[in-house]
């Protein structure tokens, strides 16, 4: 055994054993030492660069570094093998993709204008705001030797006079502490229970005098961040809302390379593990502390997610969902728990699902949808979920329809060389000067934080900007030259955004004609995708009335720069809207709102899945638009007057 010791720029070393030939990346995953690996670990992306500061390691040679850093001491994590005791720098790059955990400042209207606008929505589409969790005193007789009927029979006859329900069921979790409850309280007592058709189901027994309170738990687990609320299952109220990166994403940053770790084994253990015990749990446990409340004050649960990560978080194989004829093991459910998963919220606490429509369009589709109101509007809209893929649903209150396209992880910062996802240092707002060609640009973070990367709304201003500019040709190629344009000894050119000097990292921040190529092959995906499904309900773009684009990347789109690029269509820039977070204001709708629940179901059962892979027109229109901003530019004439 070897020691292997990870330092880090602005943290503690960690240090671990590991045995001779051991990958050094998977002993970075065992020991929770964050490196950013999109493609795990097949060394087709180049993101898992590290520095070996001290030892011996085993480590080949790749295209990602060149032999100047090689020989400064640069390797790939994914190509090296431990062989002697080894000391590994992690620079700040390589972990930048482990997004902080964020608690929201709800006194700040913009944290909550999304839920309290769709509330207005709901109404107006006739959903009552209303679930069947409450709480309500209860009163009973103390027993005596002339009444020693049993705490459980006494609380349950009590309950059946208030509800008029002769079936009342009290789980393990409440019988515990019921003795020592009703008789500290003389047997007036606060209860939280759920009133369905048939039964009463008791959640909770508490002291009068306790602070009672019936909340819910909302989270949309993206395959990069994981989003989440708590609220007051009475009102609807905001009691906490916060964020993190998804633990999953050290196995991959898209849902292939996570099904692809599922299916190795314990790889389905692992996943779920990452998602729940290092994600979804350490949130709750924060966001409860921020809202004053107990995480067994939480009964119930919705989630919102792609058809993958729904597998993943219930631990379920998920190889089906990538080979043909791609059918997952649910599209629907409604018999999870809590405790079954190991949630720490009350064990008893039921887990709403939104549904999920096809392998690759999943409930976090169906709860935008409903947000967005599409179902309910006669006009014809389109709604674009852009994240580590891009799901797409077209149509109004009579039909719709949806699809998902293989746009990579190019839009969260992946399959490009300087790309990373919407931290500190990411360059996020980007403009050209058209003569001098200097850049200016807004980075994410403090005041004076330097750039290190590109997030997704950042490369579509930069290539956007670069087009305009006459930088570069439709094809991506670099046709001006200039002290921030430069060939690689292969010809390859690059826009240098941030000399070295001026960066947060180890070297210059710079965009390649490589990662435009894949950038415009991510941007035509979704265009195409677009024709596509116009073009299979015999309409096109000028049919369109609204277009809700929804998403991490859509707050900082510049959508006349999407536009320019061929990303999104060619429609009057007044026509779009960002609506923020959508799967998470779903799943507050379904988990607030009995009716909007039945609603989002509904929803999913009236949108029809197209498969693109299927439709012969597809991989035309594809070709047809990985260009700027397309082949056809009669089909962008407004980018194409600038």
């Amino acid at each position: 055994m070897y020691k292997v010791t990870f330092k880090f720029e602005n943290s503690e070393d960690v240090s671990v054993f590991a045995a001779f030939g051991e990958n050094l990346l998977e002993v970075a995953r065992k020991t929770n030492v964050a490196i950013d690996a999109p493609c795990s670990g097949n060394a087709s992306c180049g993101k898992c660069r590290v520095k070996l500061v001290g030892g011996t390691l085993d480590s080949k040679k790749t295209r990602h570094i060149s032999e100047e850093e090689y020989q400064g001491g640069w390797r790939l994590a994914c190509v090296s093998t431990v062989c002697g005791d080894v000391e590994i720098l992690v620079p700040d790059i390589a972990s930048a993709y482990r997004s902080r955990m964020k608690v929201a400042d709800l006194s700040s209207p913009d944290e909550i204008r999304i839920f309290e606008d769709l509330k207005g929505q709901v109404l107006e589409a006739g959903i009552q705001l209303k679930n069947n969790l409450e709480v309500a005193s209860v009163q009973m007789d103390p027993p005596s030797l002339d009444d020693a009927m049993p705490d459980n029979e006494r609380l349950t006859r009590a309950i059946s006079e208030i509800t008029g329900m002769s079936l009342v069921r009290i789980p393990y979790a409440v019988m515990k502490k019921l003795a020592v409850v009703l008789r500290e309280s003389n047997f007036d007592v606060q209860v939280v229970w759920r009133k369905n058709a048939n039964d009463v189901f008791v959640y909770d027994v508490l002291k009068k005098e306790e602070n009672a309170v019936a909340a819910g738990f909302a989270v949309d687990i993206g395959t990069t961040t994981v989003s989440a609320i708590i609220i007051n299952m009475l009102d609807g109220s905001i009691l906490a809302k916060g964020s993190s990166g998804n633990g999953q994403i050290r196995y991959g940053a898209d849902v292939i390379n996570r099904i692809i770790e599922s299916s190795k084994p314990g790889g389905s253990e692992r996943l779920q593990r990452a998602v729940i015990e290092e994600t979804i749990n350490p949130l709750i446990d924060t966001m409860c502390r921020q809202a004053g409340i107990r995480k067994d004050q939480i009964y119930r649960m919705s989630v919102a997610s792609n058809t993958t990560m729904n597998h993943l978080l219930f631990g379920l194989n998920g190889d089906s969902i990538r080979t043909e004829p791609y059918v997952p093991t649910f599209f629907k459910t409604n018999s999870m728990y809590a405790s079954d998963i190991g949630v720490h919220v009350n064990p008893s606490a039921h887990i709403i699902v939104a549904p999920n429509i096809g392998s690759y369009v999943g409930g976090d589709i169906t709860a935008g949808a409903f947000v967005s109101m599409i179902w309910n509007k006669p006009e014809f809209s389109l709604f674009i979920d852009l994240g580590t893929n891009g799901e797409i649903v077209f149509g109004n209150s009579d039909f719709m329809f949806s699809c998902a396209c293989s746009a990579g992880p190019a839009f969260e910062g992946g399959d490009i060389s300087c790309g990373m996802r919407a931290t500190d240092g990411a360059i996020e707002a980007c403009t050209i000067d058209k003569e001098t060609m200097e850049p200016t640009f807004q980075v994410v973070g403090p005041e004076g934080t330097k750039p290190v990367g590109l997030c997704g709304s950042g490369i579509i201003d930069v290539i956007a900007e670069l087009f305009r500019c006459g930088i570069i040709s439709p094809k991506g190629k670099f046709i001006r030259e200039g002290r921030r344009v430069r060939h690689d000894q292969y010809g390859i050119g690059s826009y240098v955004l941030a000399f070295e000097k001026d960066a947060g990292s180890v070297k210059d921040v710079e965009i390649n004609e490589v990662d435009i190529d894949n950038f415009i092959r991510a941007k035509g995906a979704i265009f195409s995708a677009i024709r596509t499904m116009l073009s299979y309900c015999d309409f096109d773009v000028s049919m369109i009335s609204h277009v809700y684009v929804a998403g991490g990347i859509g707050s900082g789109i510049n959508m006349k720069n999407a536009v320019r690029i061929g990303m999104f269509p060619d429609v009057p820039l007044e026509l779009f809207e960002y609506i923020g977070n959508s799967s998470l204001a779903g799943a507050y709708a379904m988990l607030y709102s009995t009716e909007a629940e039945r609603k989002v179901y509904e929803v999913a059962s009236n949108m029809t899945y197209l498969e693109l892979s299927a439709i012969t027109s597809y991989m035309d229109e594809f070709v047809g638009a990985c260009f700027l901003p397309h082949t056809d530019a009669s089909l962008f004439p407004t980018a194409m007057e600038e």
